[in-house]
């Protein structure tokens, strides 16, 4: 699957196993490689129209950062980060939730973002 889709990245967390032996991927990341989009239309236009078929289940915000190549991922909080690396980006969102803030997104600009992606 990894090769076949052009992935960049495939994380299945959490799975589960029925009683019956059946398992079930419960939450999944896929990350297609941006220059194989081309080859992976049917999976963008997926992604696009969310997995029930309507845009209702895309995030606004996230659907923003992606098209602009960047990684957001909307939260509960009321702290809005945006940040420089992922890694900055978790060291951050703890220190909020250590003085008890709630983190409201992860937004990774990482170094190359221009103003415009921004």
């Amino acid at each position: 699957m990894f090769i076949n889709i052009d992935a960049t990245q495939i994380e299945i967390n959490p799975w589960a196993v029925t009683p019956d032996n059946d398992l079930y991927c419960v939450d999944a990341k896929i990350g297609i490689d941006p220059t194989a989009d081309y080859r992976q239309k049917e999976i963008l236009d997926f992604h696009a129209a969310g997995a029930s078929g309507s845009t209702d289940d895309v995030d606004a915000n996230e659907a923003k950062a992606t098209a602009a190549g960047l990684n957001y991922i909307a939260l509960d909080g009321n702290i809005g980060c945006m940040v420089n690396g992922a890694g900055l980006a978790m060291s951050t969102m703890d220190i909020i939730s250590l003085k008890g803030g709630e983190p409201a997104n992860f937004l990774d600009v990482g170094g190359g973002a221009s103003a415009g992606q921004v």
